[in-house]
C-alpha cells in the first residue's frame, strides 16, 4: 500500500471505531471487532510512522506520526484494561469515579488524539508531496483541484 494511501485509511479506520464503539448494545461480535481494529489501527500507525520517518518531509510532520503511533500503544494498552474490567470496583475519592470509568475516558481521549493527528499527518504529507506548499494562492480565491498528469500516483 502506497504511503499517502495507509495514511488516509488511519483516519476512516479510526472513524469506523468510532462508529463501532457508539453502536448501542455493545454485542461480543462488535466488541472483538473494536479490538481487532484497535490492535490493526497500532499496525497502521507503526506502518505510518516508519514510512514518514524514511522521507523527507518536514521535522514536525514527523514528530506527529511518531505521537500518533504512541498514542495508539496507550490506547489499545487501556483497551486491554478495560476489556478485562480492571477498576471497576475501585474509585478515586476525590471524584467520586471508579479507577474503570478513568480508563476508559482516557482510552476515548487518546481515540480522538489518534483520529486528529492521523488527518493532519495525511493532509501535511500529501501536501509536502505534491509540493503544494511551494505555490501561494491570492486571499479570497480558492483555486480548482488541479488535473493530474499521466503517470502521476
Amino acid at each position: 500500500m502506497k504511503l499517502w494511501a495507509a495514511l488516509y485509511a488511519m483516519t476512516w479506520i479510526v472513524f469506523i471505531e468510532f462508529l463501532l464503539a457508539m453502536t448501542p448494545g455493545g454485542s461480543p461480535v462488535l466488541i472483538y471487532l473494536h479490538v481487532i481494529l484497535g490492535v490493526a489501527i497500532m499496525g497502521l500507525a507503526f506502518y505510518n510512522f516508519s514510512g514518514i520517518r524514511k522521507t523527507r518531509v518536514p521535522g514536525r510532520v514527523k514528530r506527529i506520526a511518531q505521537a500518533s503511533f504512541n498514542l495508539s500503544m496507550v490506547a489499545v494498552i487501556l483497551g486491554a484494561l478495560i476489556f478485562f474490567n480492571i477498576g471497576k470496583a475501585r474509585s478515586v475519592p476525590p471524584v467520586n469515579v471508579s479507577v474503570y470509568g478513568l480508563i476508559l475516558f482516557f482510552h476515548v481521549v487518546a481515540a480522538f488524539a489518534i483520529i486528529t493527528q492521523a488527518a493532519a499527518i495525511a493532509i501535511a504529507y500529501d501536501m509536502w508531496e505534491d509540493r503544494e506548499f511551494l505555490e501561494e494562492t491570492e486571499p479570497g480565491i480558492v483555486p480548482p483541484m488541479p488535473v493530474p498528469q499521466k503517470g502521476d500516483r
